[in-house]
């Protein structure tokens, strides 16, 4: 089975600095370990005609390289399927008929967090089952039997989350991010998994399933995010935060890419430099301020 490290993009725009950032921390890391590189499209939601074009262009631009096929989830479903499958036939689901308003104005348990679903359809009698039918299209949620999961992640060391009945498949037959996730890393034989840290908390929910599965824990870490003057994550309404902005400001792609490393205390250059002098325990923890747009001549 392949080792590997990936990074997972959804093709629902550009790529800003703060996707770039994650993209090169990703593939330092897989390489520092000597690990393949691999490239996966999540392109179950949220996809814009071209965006993967333009996003595999730009990581190419900043000299991220990927071992093998890129490999996009909307050709996954039967793998998805059979996951579901089987937590079913282990009576691991169960069909879930509330909406999106109904979960966050019902009352939840003291430690959960906002959203977390307080288990209204967990057990539902044969007859209300049917009349939900009648209703509206079910998703699938697990049957979660515990109420939190601890996993080890390289930055942030022990960490333990909230697990809640969380959705497998969406009422609109789309496979939840959660359960996806954790099957294409198995699938493709990532055992590493660098991404941003807003991330982390649904860490413990994808190490569960993968348990529940029999589906080996991949190696976390999660690392800091770009952040804007104001702290609130990097979007592109910040202004010219994509390599085709940045590019009509002066800035071409070895540029940013020279910014990014130096945010991480990397010498500027092509990545294989970089690389012989990346370790993790030296990476900044806190998040990165995005400057701006310098002057292109300094």
């Amino acid at each position: 089975m392949t080792s590997a490290g990936r990074f997972a993009p959804s093709p629902s725009g550009e790529l800003h600095v703060g996707n770039l950032r994650t993209a090169i921390l990703a593939w330092l890391f897989a390489r520092s370990t000597r690990r393949q590189f691999l490239m996966r499209v999540e392109d179950l939601d949220r996809a814009r005609a071209g965006a993967e074009a333009e996003q595999l262009r730009d990581l190419a631009a900043i000299g991220v390289t990927w071992d093998g096929a890129v490999v996009r989830q909307t050709e996954r479903e039967p793998l998805y399927a059979a996951a579901i499958s089987r937590l079913a036939t282990a009576g691991l689901t169960y069909e879930c008929f509330c909406t999106r308003r109904e979960i966050q104005e019902a009352p939840s348990a003291p430690h959960a967090p906002q959203g977390a679903y307080p288990g209204t359809c967990r057990n539902l009698d044969p007859a209300e089952l049917e009349f939900k039918r009648t209703i509206r299209p079910a998703a699938i949620r697990l049957r979660a039997g515990v109420a939190d999961w601890t996993v080890e992640d390289i930055l942030h060391g022990t960490y333990t989350g909230v697990v809640d009945d969380f959705v497998l498949r969406r009422n609109d037959g789309v496979t939840a991010y959660n359960l996806a996730v954790v099957v294409d890393d198995a699938a493709q034989g990532i055992d590493q998994v660098v991404r941003g840290d807003d991330l982390l908390p649904s860490t413990p929910r994808q190490a569960y399933l993968a348990s529940l599965l029999h589906i080996p824990v991949p190696e976390y870490a999660h690392v800091p995010l770009v952040v804007n003057s104001d702290g609130a994550r990097l979007a592109k309404r910040d202004g010219a935060v994509t390599l085709a902005d940045l590019a009509a400001a002066g800035l071409d792609a070895d540029r940013v890419r020279d910014t990014i490393l130096e945010s991480l205390g990397l010498p500027a250059g092509p990545l294989q430099r970089a690389l012989a002098h990346f370790h993790p325990s030296a990476l900044p923890r806190e998040p990165w301020v995005w400057p701006g747009v310098p002057d292109a001549g300094a």
